[in-house]
């Protein structure tokens, strides 16, 4: 089931910040920041070893990453930092982990977006798994919004935002990104 009107306001921010036009300041911030590819030092980072998230169902939250959405569980363990935490980890593919850990006891609130926390979690992954993917999400009944054709939206288990993106990494909506 996919409503695009309803779910847009749920997964993309309501503040009407598209009302302002602030291509003067992107463009300064290009011009202050941005350097051209050739120009850009190399990374000192590898890439990304995991995201943690949080989780209020350990079973649920395997069922929905590794049996709806496909990406295989590659490890669970307690947790170091909280005796009793579940720490398990998804493969996303090119070297990189889904982390979740749950927190027995401790009566966590449901997800909110705040500053400095997660807004979206975006997974590349190829078109025609995409179109897979969206056809499994839709039919499991969690609700979707789709932007330009590549982008599709929906809550995970816990209320966190997920977007499967059939754009290949470093690239989006066909602007390079890297």
């Amino acid at each position: 089931m996919s409503n695009e009107t309803d779910s847009a306001q749920s997964i993309l921010s309501d503040n009407n910040s598209s009302i302002y036009d602030r291509a003067d300041e992107w463009d300064a911030l290009r011009e202050q920041y941005l350097l051209p590819r050739g120009q850009r030092p190399a990374t000192t980072a590898r890439g990304v070893h995991h995201v943690a998230l949080l989780s209020t169902d350990v079973v649920r939250t395997i069922e929905f990453f590794q049996g709806l959405l496909e990406f295989p569980l590659t490890e669970v363990f307690e947790n170091r930092d909280y005796k009793g935490s579940t720490h398990f980890f998804f493969d996303i593919g090119n070297g990189n982990a889904l982390a979740y850990f749950d927190f027995p006891d401790l009566g966590l609130g449901p997800y909110a977006e705040v500053l400095g926390g997660l807004h979206h979690l975006a997974i590349s992954v190829e078109p025609q798994t995409w179109t897979r993917l969206r056809a499994k999400v839709e039919a499991a009944g969690i609700e979707t919004l789709v932007l330009s054709e590549s982008s599709l939206y929906f809550d995970g288990p816990d209320g966190e935002r997920i977007e499967l993106i059939s754009d290949p990494l470093s690239k989006m909506y066909g602007q390079s990104v890297g």
